[in-house]
């Protein structure tokens, strides 16, 4: 009998000229899982991605062919500058591209995030010093502010119960693309010396050995800007009262349905006042931007330290990888990534909670990460096989991590406030991950420094260090530090 009462005795009312009530009309008769838009929102995180980390496996040899660093235990440091770039500019910039994508729409920051990598990406291949690098990044990172916006329209577009499948799709895409990135910088750059039959040293990648794998992600993110001119807007532009749609559905169903008319009403205030609060006095949703920005930090100051580790000779406790021995290790941990998202994490998820999920995955990251340096004193077959799975199990535990703050996020703002909630979110998370690679850069070159110290000598440090902000991030997912929004 409550069921009856429950179905609405109004249509929804829908604004003719409003393409956020165009989406939610399309969302009414859509009948399944909604394949187009979780592929359209794969396909734009997976550009904005790709160029974040591809240079990291090159970046070591990027920095020695510019001659700015007097000694080889200096080229982290200069790595960790340019990898710091990227992050800084968008530091600077993401609180107003999520206020402008709530003013003005989503879709137009997608398609100026996804221009920004054709045409910086490009020109930071073609860098011929360390200061054009430098800058090449941060005007990327600075009108690269699709991320947030992207986490907002992956609520607004699906149906309730796809919520959470499609925040999953953007950290499983993000997770993917930092892994996918690295993999093509390994196995594309210097393409001259990897591959002589197809590369000459005069032709232009022989000129610039860095420039094709930033051409391939240029390219692919051309084709995905050309694409995304037919995305869907899901933002509410109404010409009278700016009413949304829901809330002159459940207006319309309060007016008609005596019986629910106190439970909508408490909803309706409820709005209103989340609406009024200032989004820097949500609790919920600032400690999970907090505890997000940590494993953040974490995990950019990993990407930036894995590969100078992989990169660097034997005598300073690396592995003496090649760039493309980078890449196979990242591709095998990126394929491995897709199938456990796709397979196990959302079984995982509902079964244990985002929160949990997050404290298992950074409690066993830690014995994990301290086990590297012994992983160095292997040798062929045996230390093929351990670090690559100790790069999956790596990557599977980070973006477990990540993907449940994604949830905790969005679950603690109305829509209306999301955009400029998730530019709250990148903001910090890029002011973190700017510190990571410059501070991950440093620590790498100072650990080459202290291979005869006595506590902790060489890597052994690096990776110490990396486990304590780990820890810091695990107590910080306990109350009363960690708010979860009740709904």
């Amino acid at each position: 009998m409550a069921a009856e009462y429950r179905e609405p005795l109004l249509k929804k009312k829908y604004y003719k000229n409003c393409p956020g009530c165009k989406v939610d009309e399309m969302k009414e008769l859509e009948q399944g899982l909604p394949i187009r838009p979780l592929l359209s929102i794969w396909i734009i995180v997976l550009c904005t991605a790709l160029p974040i980390s591809s240079l990291f496996p090159f970046l070591y040899f990027m920095i020695r062919d510019f001659h700015i660093a007097e000694r080889e235990e200096d080229i982290g440091s200069y790595a960790g500058y340019v990898g710091s770039a990227f992050m800084l500019g968008r530091a600077l910039t993401s609180v107003s591209w999520g206020i402008f994508a709530d003013r003005y729409g989503r879709k137009p920051v997608i398609i100026m995030g996804t221009t920004s990598v054709v045409i910086f990406n490009t020109l930071f291949g073609l860098s011929v010093n360390f200061w054009m690098a430098v800058i090449t990044r941060f005007l990327l990172g600075s009108l690269n502010g699709l991320l947030g916006p992207i986490k907002a329209y992956a609520v607004e577009i699906f149906r309730d119960e796809y919520q959470a499948l499609g925040l999953s799709t953007v950290s499983t895409a993000w997770g993917i693309g930092l892994i996918i990135g690295p993999a093509l910088g390994g196995f594309l750059a210097q393409p001259a010396e990897k591959y002589p039959n197809l590369f000459s040293k005069d032709s232009l990648f022989g000129r610039f050995p860095y420039f094709l794998p930033c051409l391939a992600i240029s390219f692919f993110a051309l084709a995905v800007t050309i694409a995304t001119c037919w995305l869907p807007e899901t933002l509410h532009k109404h010409n009278d009262n700016d009413q949304s749609s829901d809330d002159s559905y459940d207006a319309l169903e309060a007016a008609s349905n005596e019986s629910y008319t106190k439970d909508i009403t408490e909803k309706e205030e409820g709005r209103e006042s989340t609406s009024k609060q200032s989004l820097l006095k949500n609790w919920p949703l600032m400690s999970s931007i907090i505890v997000y920005c940590v494993f953040s930090l974490h995990d950019m100051a990993y990407t930036e330290i894995f590969s100078l580790w992989a990169v660097s000779p034997r005598k300073y406790g690396g592995l003496s990888y090649s760039t493309e021995q980078v890449g196979e290790v990242l591709a095998v941990s990126g394929f491995s990534l897709l199938v456990f998202q796709m397979s196990l994490y959302p079984y995982v998820e509902r079964l244990l909670g985002p929160v949990m999920v997050s404290r298992i995955g950074s409690v066993l990251a830690i014995p994990l990460l301290q086990s590297y340096p012994l992983i160095a004193m292997l040798s062929g077959f045996t230390l093929t096989l351990v670090i690559n799975c100790a790069s999956v199990l790596k990557n599977v535990l980070s973006v477990s991590i990540i993907t449940g703050l994604f949830i905790l996020q969005n679950r603690a703002v109305d829509q209306h406030q999301r955009g400029a909630a998730n530019g709250i979110a990148m903001t910090g998370m890029s002011l973190f991950k700017a510190v990571g690679p410059a501070g991950g850069g440093a620590l790498f070159s100072w650990s080459e420094k202290r291979l005869d110290a006595s506590f902790l000598p060489g890597t052994q440090m690096v990776f110490f260090v990396l486990n304590i902000v780990e820890a810091v991030g695990f107590l910080l997912t306990f109350e009363p530090f960690l708010a979860q929004h009740r709904q």
